[in-house]
């Protein structure tokens, strides 16, 4: 459904207006004036009217229905669609949320359309209602402010990000932390968070990167440097999500490395204790044979002798154990 329009002139919102081809009209007659339609997961039916009014491409409007798009920049005759993925970071299930943003631009319009419960159009909208200084610069000056947005909030996740990596680092390296049967689980969590940031953050870069440059209609020079900036930040988000990633690995390499490590100290104390109950086992198993004949059968001593023989080989063993740290 459509959740706000209106006609901007000269950055200050003029109204809502009431057909949607006249104010069309009306933006590209008066110069300095365009309309902005925001709308939410909409029907068939809702965008087929407006996709009509702004010559909208029919491919673009079928990725703008069905959602589910990777983030991209495709330039119609048209139109200039751009799809961005807001993320959201919820840190008490540790788990990011993507939702999607629709932006077209072209001669004197603007649409978007989101999909999930992000608002940063509207944000962006309120925002930028309160800056007409940036605003008057049209169509484009909305597609850079929600880029901006948008990845601002990527480098937002992304130090939150680093701040739960920090404690999940401390939980795994802690004496007691890496032995934990939910630990491989959390990492493996962990490492599919960070593959929907990347998700989101890598595909963008080429479309940022051809908007710095300003190769793409509807996009003036005077725009460029506002994109450069958008572009650098995105390179920082992506490089903070290598870094996670790379460090996820290497936690998770060392995590199993200590469970290795854990497995070959429970196998040398069991093959320990096994060893010590061995000794007397086969002394007893000797002794307890039907023979007549032997050694010290039929002495008063031999039974204490032969129970401080097995004390004294178990001694022995647990002492050579302990000082190879086997126990």
């Amino acid at each position: 459904m459509i959740v706000d329009c209106a006609i901007y002139r000269d950055g200050c919102r003029a109204g809502t207006p009431d057909d949607l081809s006249d104010a069309l009209a009306e933006a590209r007659a008066a110069g300095g004036c365009f309309v902005w339609i925001g709308m939410h997961e909409p029907t068939a039916a809702e965008f087929d009217s407006v996709a009509g009014e702004f010559g909208l491409h029919p491919l673009a409007v079928e990725d703008a229905l069905k959602a589910h798009q990777r983030p991209k920049m495709e330039v119609y005759r048209e139109s200039l669609f751009t799809v961005v993925k807001p993320l959201r970071y919820d840190d008490e299930h540790s788990r990011i949320t993507a939702d999607e943003l629709m932006v077209f631009i072209g001669d004197s319009f603007v649409v978007t359309v989101r999909h999930g419960e992000v608002r940063t159009a509207a944000e962006v909208r309120t925002r930028m209602e309160q800056s007409p200084e940036v605003l008057r610069h049209g169509p484009v000056a909305v597609l850079y402010a929600i880029c901006d947005a948008v990845v601002d909030d990527y480098l937002d996740i992304a130090g939150e990000l680093q701040v739960d990596l920090e404690e999940l680092e401390e939980e795994v390296f802690s004496p007691t932390g890496g032995g934990s049967t939910q630990t491989a689980s959390v990492i493996y969590s962990f490492k599919r968070q960070v593959l929907e940031f990347r998700r989101a953050t890598v595909p963008l870069i080429e479309p940022m990167a051809r908007l710095a440059s300003g190769n793409a209609p509807f996009v003036d020079a005077r725009t460029k440097p506002f994109f450069r900036d958008v572009a650098d930040h995105l390179m920082r988000a992506n490089e903070a999500e290598e870094g996670l990633d790379r460090l996820l690995s290497d936690i998770l390499a060392a995590h199993l490395t200590q469970v290795g490590v854990r497995q070959n100290d429970d196998m040398r104390k069991i093959s320990a204790w096994a060893a010590m109950a061995a000794a007397p086992t086969m002394i007893a198993g000797i002794y307890g044979m039907n023979f007549d004949h032997m050694p010290e059968l039929h002495q008063i001593w031999g039974y204490p002798a032969v129970l401080a023989l097995m004390v004294a080989v178990v001694v022995f063993l647990y002492l050579q154990f302990k000082r190879r740290g086997w126990l």
